[in-house]
């Protein structure tokens, strides 16, 4: 395990590509906790604030490495196997990579809208500490 995943776990989009995340990985890489875990997120200096500016990722070696937004999205995308060339064909084609930022920013500010909002906070069981609903060591 080397990176921290922030996600929404209110909102169905996001729990949906974490669960794909987790499907894939297998909590080898990342771990995960949700925007509404403040505790959690305090320990890194990160407040609700923070987070409305979308998910990020945090380098779990090197903490004050961090990503949040599409720049997040990205860098996990670089990290899958094989992620690392399709990422870098998205920034290397011209306008796609601020197309992408700004279709991003509407989807983060309307998910709730467009994905709808879950009853209960999703928690997953690739989390980052034993605190979790069932830990994976």
């Amino acid at each position: 395990m080397s990176y921290y995943v922030i996600y929404d776990g209110n909102c169905n989009l996001c729990v949906s590509l974490v669960q794909i995340l987790e499907t894939l990985d297998k909590g080898q890489l990342f771990r995960y906790v949700s925007m509404q875990d403040e505790q959690t997120l305090a320990r890194w200096g990160i407040t609700a604030q923070d987070c409305e500016l979308g998910m990020i990722l945090i380098d779990a070696n090197a903490p004050e490495r961090r990503w949040q937004g599409s720049a997040a999205a990205e860098e996990i995308g670089r990290l899958l196997p094989l992620g690392s060339v399709f990422v870098e064909t998205y920034r290397a084609l011209p306008g796609v990579k601020w197309v992408g930022d700004q279709l991003y920013e509407q989807i983060r500010d309307n998910r709730y809208t467009l994905f709808g909002k879950r009853s209960s906070t999703y928690q997953s069981s690739y989390c980052v500490d034993s605190n979790c609903k069932s830990f994976v060591p």
